[in-house]
């Protein structure tokens, strides 16, 4: 539960990094449609002022520019810009109510015009598209921070973060992976398998053993091997299974030092079956056949036919 509290926290954590990444990213795009709108207006005419004239001053006309009005002129210096030697020079004085305006300079042969993209009249709003003078291109949407309720379902377009996958459902027993030997021989084999005992792994253990008993049938590890399976098998509670691999042990490999406990692991299957008769005659089997049994095992004996009430 710890773990998987930590992995939504981890979660939890990444998703708002990318809601905060995300919002920066929109400002900064709003910033620079702003700056591009601000930027990029249409050309404007200068502004039309009217020349103040001083008092007592006579207005001159006849300057070229009808309607214009120009102050006595006291005696000009020549590096001074005089607006009626360039009446169209840039930021001459226009006279007031006047229509006409300053045209657009002649554009030569099919150069396309400047100032106003795809024709746009004057005053139209300004179209940002058209700015570099490429054919209209259709506007990227401007991506905003999904909601967090949203964010399940819909994952963010800029960055996506580590989806937290479910669990794999565990393996079953036969299906599951042992890992190799250090070599191929037959001892490393039986080692990595009665490891995997001393782990309790017992399925693997079952797989590992039936690969050493199908590889090496004139091993002289056989009998071991073949106890251990039906331990493996017995300790999963797969009692036929185990009976019938600890009595492979006791009638093939009598001589083996495994065949007592083998015997006696036979009686205990069947008790676990309930087979009450053929389990004490097993267990009964053990002291006649194997007389010099080690302790341990007499000690399951009797053990075993009290709780069997043999």
């Amino acid at each position: 539960m710890a773990l998987r509290l930590d992995r939504l926290e981890g979660a939890l954590r990444q998703l708002t990094g990318t809601i905060e990444q995300l919002q920066y990213q929109n400002q900064q795009m709003q910033s620079q449609i702003q700056r591009m709108q601000s930027g990029a207006v249409a050309p404007v005419t200068a502004p039309v002022t009217a020349p103040v004239t001083a008092p007592g001053a006579t207005p001159n006309v006849g300057t070229g520019v009808p309607g214009a009005l120009q102050a006595p002129r006291p005696g000009n210096r020549s590096d001074m810009f005089d607006p009626s030697q360039h009446p169209n020079a840039p930021g001459a004085p226009r006279a007031l109510g006047n229509s006409a305006v300053i045209a657009a300079p002649e554009t030569a042969g099919n150069a396309p015009a400047l100032g106003a993209p795809g024709g746009r009249d004057a005053g139209a709003p300004l179209d940002l598209s058209t700015l570099s003078g490429n054919p209209q291109a259709p506007q990227p949407a401007v991506q905003t921070a999904p909601q967090p309720a949203a964010m399940a379902s819909a994952p963010a377009q800029t960055m996506q973060p580590p989806v937290q996958s479910a669990p794999a459902p565990a393996r079953p027993a036969g299906n599951q992976l042992a890992t190799l030997p250090p070599t191929a021989s037959p001892q490393d084999e039986y080692d990595m398998a009665y490891g995997y005992v001393l782990h309790k792994d017992y399925a693997l253990a079952e797989q590992a053993f039936r690969d050493f008993l199908r590889k090496y049938p004139d091993e002289r590890l056989v009998p071991d091997a073949q106890y251990w399976l039906g331990e493996s098998l017995f300790q999963r509670q797969r009692y036929r299974d185990a009976a019938e691999s600890f009595l492979a042990v006791s009638t093939k490999y009598e001589k083996a030092g495994k065949a007592p406990d083998s015997l006696l692991r036979l009686g205990q299957s069947l008790a676990a079956l309930n087979q009450k008769e053929a389990a004490c005659a097993t267990l009964a089997e053990v002291g006649r056949k194997f007389p010099r049994a080690s302790a341990s095992v007499k000690r399951g004996v009797t053990q075993e036919e009290k709780r069997a009430h043999c």
